[in-house]
This record gives C-alpha cells, sequence and structure tokens, in this order.
C-alpha cells in the first residue's frame, strides 16, 4: 500500500503546507494543545525549529483558517501509517492508543480487516 489516505477537512490545509508524512510528524509533535503561529518566527521557535522557518512562515500565512488547537487526528494518522506497512502494535504505540482503537480507526478507514476475517473464522 502507497497511496496515502485522504485527510479530513479539520487537517487539510496542514497537509497541503507540510505534505502527509510532515504532518503526521507535526500531528505527533503539536497535536492537542495551542500553538502560536507568526509570520515572523525566530531560530529558536520550536515550531521553525521543528519543520523549518519557511513552513511556519506558510501555515502562519493560513493560520485564520486553521482550528485555534491542533488536532491530533489519530484516526487519519493510523491510516496513513498503515499505508507505510506499519503493524497494529507499531501505530498503536505512536500514537499513544489500544491496538483495539487502532483496529477500529482503520477498519472505519476501509485499510483494516473485518473482525472475523483477522481473526481466521468465516462469518456466519
Amino acid at each position: 500500500m502507497t497511496d496515502t489516505p485522504k485527510p479530513p477537512a479539520h487537517i487539510a490545509l496542514y497537509v497541503d503546507v507540510l505534505g502527509a508524512d510532515g504532518t503526521v510528524d507535526f500531528l505527533l509533535e503539536f497535536g492537542g494543545a495551542e500553538l502560536y503561529l507568526t509570520a515572523t518566527p525566530k531560530s529558536r521557535n520550536r515550531l521553525a525549529q521543528f519543520v523549518g522557518t519557511e513552513k511556519a512562515i506558510e501555515l502562519a500565512k493560513v493560520s485564520e483558517r486553521l482550528p485555534k488547537r491542533i488536532p491530533t487526528a489519530k484516526p487519519w494518522i493510523a491510516a496513513v501509517l498503515k499505508s507505510k506497512g506499519l503493524p497494529t502494535a507499531e501505530i498503536a504505540r505512536k500514537l499513544h492508543s489500544s491496538d483495539v482503537s487502532v483496529r477500529s480507526w482503520l477498519k472505519k478507514s476501509g485499510m483494516g480487516p473485518a473482525l472475523d476475517q483477522r481473526q481466521g473464522m468465516l462469518p456466519l
């Protein structure tokens, strides 16, 4: 699987600026909290250090269209990581979530096996 899953609307702008892989890294680092985005980041700015000054400036330019709090987007991140071939247990560790949650997210996104297939059981 190499196709990156389509991002949900609330993170699409992040993907436009940072790319899918950059957005995954960004959300894992900053997701769940507010983040001040400035049009003139200094070298000590944590965001600029993480994504680079140019990307930090680009995010600041679209900041009025971004949510105030950085989303976690765990279901989408799980789908992206699965598309890269990571096993469910590793995805759960990266997202600090249970494997049960990850399987549920993947099933809803169409990337996970149905429960009866995963356990090797035949459907009734």
